[in-house]
Order: structure tokens, then C-alpha cells, then sequence
């Protein structure tokens, strides 16, 4: 980790990494992240956010991409800096100061994830004791993915560049944990602009093939929704 000197403050990066992922057992897929177990102390067993130190001649965004890629196997596409954590006593005997990411994948990306003893995947919502404060970071990472979801593209992350809207919603009621009507998100997202139907369909299905859906890349969108919304 790297350490100022003059002050005794290690800065270090941790990363929170949502997916949608199911058990494969017909129910639907939920919000997961994975977690790594520490192999020595503090907390020496205990479940912990993808961290590590910071090398000296590299950013903060690559030094996250780099511990994931180091811990999980995965190279997100979508990595934002999320907040950083630095109270006085969130780690015994040293301070440390944690600049925190958050990630997203989609589901066929979580699953290339190295998983084994010390590599897990737990539901976001159903997490155990963890590691210094790693708790309340994935507690305000989930408020800010909950509230982003609200007004901004942030499903996207979840999905391809084409989708259909009942993948869409299912992303929405994943993240937000409650059923959403059909037919009133068909309205309120058709009326917000920020998807343009296709051309194509899915097909492989026994019903009518449903349209096939893209984001709107020319409709801006801020915290109060998107430009021009009725």
C-alpha cells in the first residue's frame, strides 16, 4: 500500500462489483457482488471487499482494475470512483484511507469470476460480518446503484447493447427489489426517450418474439431524469 510518510496514512483501493446472477434454479436472478476471505490479519478469515495497495507510478482507477483483475479474473467496463472511506479507527493499529470503485457486469461476464475458498458470490442484500468497514461501503454503494437507477442509464451495465423491456425491468426490480407493473414501465420508460426500439427481435422463444430495444445515446440525461421528459 502506499503511505505518506510525514503523516503515517496508508492509501489503499477497494472495490464493490454488482451483478445480476441466479442460482439456476428457475427463480430470478438477484443482485450479487463477489467477496474475497483474508488470509492474514487484521480480520484473518473474515469475508472483504477486492482491495489492495497502490502501486507508486500508477492512478487509483488502474490500481482498482488492476486488484480486480489480480483477485477475480474480471476487467469490468464499467468502473466508477465511488467515495472515499477514511475514518480515524476503521482499521486497528494503522490508518488506512480507502478510495473506493464501484463496478458493474453483466451476468455472462460475473460468470468468467474466479470462485473458489477464498472467492465467493453473496447476495448484495444477505451479506456477513465483514472486514473494517466494508459493510456500510456496500450499504452506500447500494443506496447510490439504487438511486442512479432512478434517472440515469445505469441498467445498462447489466445488459447488451440490445435488449428486450422485460429484461430491462427485470434489471430495475433486481436492483430495486420490488415488482414493477408491466405496463406502466413500458410507458414511463418509452416516455422518457432514453431506449429506441430496433428493428430486430429475440428469437428462440415460443411466443410472439419480443422487440429488441438499444439506449438513446442522443437524449442527455440529469439527476432530475432525462432532458425533455413529459
Amino acid at each position: 500500500m502506499q503511505t505518506d510518510a510525514a503523516d503515517g496514512v496508508t492509501i489503499a483501493v477497494s472495490t464493490v462489483i454488482f451483478a445480476l446472477r441466479s442460482d439456476g434454479d428457475g427463480r430470478a436472478a438477484s443482485l450479487r457482488l463477489p467477496l474475497v476471505r483474508r488470509i492474514r490479519g487484521p480480520f484473518d478469515g473474515s469475508w472483504a471487499l477486492p482491495g489492495g495497495p497502490i502501486e507508486a507510478r500508477e492512478s487509483l482507477a488502474a490500481a482498482a482494475a488492476r486488484n480486480l483483475r489480480e483477485t477475480t479474473a474480471l476487467e469490468p467496463n464499467y468502473l466508477e470512483q465511488l467515495y472515499a472511506f477514511g475514518d480515524v479507527d476503521r482499521s486497528a493499529g494503522e490508518r488506512v484511507v480507502s478510495v473506493v470503485y464501484w463496478a458493474l457486469v453483466r451476468s455472462e461476464e460475473a460468470d468468467l469470476a474466479t470462485e473458489g475458498e477464498n472467492v465467493r458470490w453473496f447476495a448484495a442484500d444477505e451479506l456477513p460480518e465483514l472486514a473494517f468497514d466494508h459493510n456500510l461501503i456496500v450499504e452506500y454503494a447500494l443506496w447510490r446503484l439504487r438511486t442512479k437507477m432512478e434517472y440515469s442509464r445505469i441498467a445498462h451495465a447489466f445488459l447488451g447493447e440490445t435488449f428486450t423491456l422485460a429484461e430491462l425491468r427485470q434489471v430495475h426490480e433486481a436492483v430495486l427489489r420490488r415488482p414493477l407493473d408491466p405496463a406502466n414501465f413500458r410507458r414511463q420508460i418509452e416516455a422518457s426517450r432514453a431506449i429506441i426500439a430496433t428493428e430486430q427481435h429475440l428469437t428462440g422463444g415460443r411466443h410472439r418474439p419480443p422487440r429488441l430495444y438499444r439506449y438513446n445515446s442522443s437524449v442527455e440525461l440529469t439527476d432530475n431524469g432525462p432532458l425533455g421528459r413529459s
